[in-house]
């Protein structure tokens, strides 16, 4: 089954006349392109201004997502009380503010890891109300029949961002320092909350004045995630991949930083190869999801993604022994072992972005589909609420069996995590997954 060229160019066309989605799509990747500053800024003001370890890597990356785990579950609920537009908007302010204090800290010399965990814990805390509010807000400004469509050039507007601010930030940290580095993402903040408050509140879903119990709520979100047909095992594979996740994302700036001596151009060149990887992926999502059919196009995603990862773990043992000690701040500078390192961690990275890309806009959109409006907000805070806290539990680790066992060592964990999520998906209903969702009409929704 196939979607025809005027079909996918009348659905982008839809979408590029709707103002208020442009101004929403506008507002997401001028964040998106700060966060990207702030994640390669964090990793060095860790590892190489405070002289941290992988450790301290990986609690502040639990840190950051701690909420998600202990607050999560009641998040759906407390989002839908208020307008959504206002979350997005009192989130991105605070956040601004924070990343601000972390700056004027650092500065002045009296910002500490556990100070760092604190203020990643209160950033985390807003990130999650933005989250759900943002999931449940698409839907309120573009119909469901453009659901797919709206979140592909989201997803795209990302992974653009992730290019180019991966890299610019390897430059602008190496060039301004880290602390200076994150007032740019404070600044992308201040410009989305500016431009949500030009957004009219959406005429649609009011927010919910609901007399059932908290715990009703929340329990009715739950069975709604877990007792689908096709949503529980998505979610339960989802979570084991995001401990792989996680442990990558707490080892690789040390491999980069450390073990490879590239600096912080080094890092954002790899970590922006995954993000050229992922446009790439988000390009062919729509197309790729219309001809294989959503879960299996889902399912050949999550099987690449582990092998990307043995990639980027056989570069450490391209680069050898060789200049150990030496950090090179140029890539004019790289000797061939390590370009030969850097090849293998870059290409691993771009196959994980694509991948990546290719399923993303396929989930969201078919998650959003096939859940009723009211169900929206709870249906994304439960399923990130513990894909998050997750996290809580893969950075610490990764970090550990680093500091413990080696960099080498916990690269190849993250690889058999994200292995075992994509067995767990492909040995279950999901594949049977299918949903043309531009079809649809926009009051419609698929109940299991």
């Amino acid at each position: 089954m196939g979607i025809s060229d005027d079909g996918d160019s009348a659905m982008e066309s839809r979408l590029r006349r709707s103002p208020a989605f442009v101004r929403f799509w506008l507002a997401s990747t001028v964040s998106d392109f700060g966060t990207y500053i702030t994640t390669l800024a964090l990793s060095v003001l860790i590892l190489v201004t405070m002289n941290g370890t992988p450790l301290d890597q990986g609690l502040v990356n639990a840190a950051r997502w701690t909420p998600y785990l202990l607050f999560g579950l009641v998040a759906g609920v407390w989002i839908d009380r208020f307008p959504r537009r206002t979350v997005l908007i009192g989130g991105d302010l605070g956040r601004g503010l924070i990343l601000t204090g972390v700056c004027v800290k650092a500065v002045t010399g009296a910002l500490s890891v556990p100070t760092l965990i604190i203020l990643m814990f209160t950033f985390g805390t807003l990130a999650l109300t933005s989250d759900a509010a943002y999931q449940s807000f698409i839907p309120q400004l573009v119909p469901r029949s453009l659901l797919i469509k709206a979140n592909a050039r989201l997803q795209q507007s990302d992974t653009v961002a992730q290019t180019t601010g991966s890299a610019v930030a390897g430059g602008l940290v190496a060039f301004v320092t880290a602390p200076i580095a994150l007032l740019v993402d404070a600044a992308s903040f201040f410009f989305s909350a500016a431009v949500l408050l030009t957004l009219e509140r959406p005429s649609g879903q009011p927010p919910v004045r609901s007399k059932q119990r908290l715990r009703h709520k929340v329990g009715e979100g739950l069975r709604w995630v877990y007792g689908h047909t096709h949503l529980a095992p998505l979610a339960w594979s989802t979570h084991i991949w995001f401990i792989g996740s996680a442990i990558l994302g707490a080892v690789l700036p040390t491999v980069i930083l450390n073990n490879l001596r590239l600096g912080a151009l080094g890092l954002g060149l790899v970590i922006g190869c995954s993000g050229i990887g992922a446009v790439i992926g988000t390009t062919l999502s729509t197309r790729l999801g219309h001809r294989w059919g959503t879960g299996n196009a889902i399912v050949a995603a999550r099987l690449a993604q582990p092998f990307a990862i043995a990639l980027v773990a056989l570069a450490p043992l391209a680069a050898g022994g060789a200049h150990a000690g030496e950090t090179y701040g140029s890539p004019l500078h790289w000797p061939e072992e390590l370009w030969a390192a850097f090849a293998l961690a870059a290409f691993g990275q771009l196959l994980f972005g694509m991948a990546m890309g290719v399923e993303g806009p396929l989930e969201m959109g078919y998650q959003q589909a096939v859940t009723p409006d009211r169900l929206i907000a709870r249906m994304s805070a439960t399923r990130r609420s513990l894909n998050r806290g997750m996290i809580v539990i893969g950075a610490p680790l990764g970090g550990l069996i680093a500091t413990v066992a080696g960099t080498d060592t916990a690269l190849w964990a993250a690889a058999v995590f994200l292995l075992l999520a994509s067995l767990v998906l492909l040995f279950s209903r999901f594949r049977e997954a299918w949903i043309e969702v531009h079809q649809l009409s926009d009051e419609e929704a698929l109940i299991p």
